[in-house]
């Protein structure tokens, strides 16, 4: 290894040629590539052909995979053409949202820290008074990315719940509410958010909670404001430190001041993410 630097190329001139990276060994590109994150691998794998050949290497990618991956495999990707992937090719699938569930939730890795993420659809959520019409109705979006929310026209007594189970790699995790006052459509290709349903969240606040098997407990208040615009609302953070224990979370808000009716709150999903991950609404 190495041997292409212990003596120089010549051309007829007898002048030596300076050694290009394409030049390198296949296996010194990989261990060097081992070293960095996924979105630079991708990066350098553009460079030459060696640089892209060493990308694929198998040990690349396992030393980038969480501790449970496999756990986390079974999870998001159940297709039997899985074991024919190399191990490049599972990180990259599993950096794609992977709908499991029936399509209530979904998985993927972020593709710059491999942060583990979870999202969990308002259908997969217990609502009160959901199958009532003169409260809540189901509306399609594209705003969602599970192409539908739950919008809330007025009720008393507000109360959505939820739960996961799952083997966490060890870490911090977020966990948040994706929430907006008003019903969003399009009129004419332009986006408009309808706010007249809109009351009551300005009394008292909404009450966030999460709690884990393990003893964990987190509790947040906040008034719901920012009307016509998607906003993570922060229910609280846990721990994992056990990637082999199946850890069930908890989640829910709560305004149950029955002494006023609230209205015009669109809920779309759950999130849970590593807490390096940046979330985006």
């Amino acid at each position: 290894m190495g041997g292409s630097f212990s003596s120089c190329v010549c051309d007829g001139d007898a002048t030596p040629l300076r050694p290009r990276l394409g030049d390198l060994p296949e296996s010194c590109v990989a261990l060097m590539l081992m070293y960095l994150d996924p979105p630079d691998i991708c990066k350098l794998a553009r460079l030459n052909k060696a640089f892209r050949d060493a990308s694929v290497a198998d040990f690349i990618w396992e030393s980038k995979f969480l501790l449970n991956y496999k756990f986390i495999v079974e999870k998001a990707l159940k297709d039997a053409s899985v074991e024919e992937l190399g191990e490049r090719d599972i990180y990259a699938r599993l950096c794609r949202p992977n709908l499991v569930d029936n399509g209530t939730k979904e998985i993927w890795l972020d593709k710059g820290t491999g942060g583990l993420c979870l999202a969990i659809s308002s259908k997969a959520l217990r609502i009160t008074g959901i199958d009532d019409r003169r409260y809540w109705s189901r509306i399609s979006t594209e705003e969602s990315r599970f192409h539908t929310v739950a919008y809330l026209q007025q009720i008393w007594w507000l109360e959505v719940e939820g739960d996961v189970d799952f083997q966490f790699p060890p870490g911090t995790y977020s966990v948040f509410f994706r929430l907006q006052l008003g019903r969003s459509s399009k009129r004419l290709g332009r986006r408009v958010c309808k706010s007249d349903h809109i009351h009551g969240w300005d009394i008292k606040p909404v009450k966030f909670q999460l709690t884990t098997f393990d003893g964990q407990h987190a509790v947040s208040k906040t008034h719901l404001d920012n009307h016509g615009h998607w906003v993570l609302y922060h229910a609280g953070n846990f721990v994992s430190k056990n990637p082999n224990d199946l850890m069930k979370v908890k989640f829910s808000l709560a305004q149950i001041d029955c002494t006023h009716t609230k209205g015009g709150l669109s809920v779309d999903s759950v999130f849970i993410c590593n807490s390096d991950v940046k979330q985006e609404v």
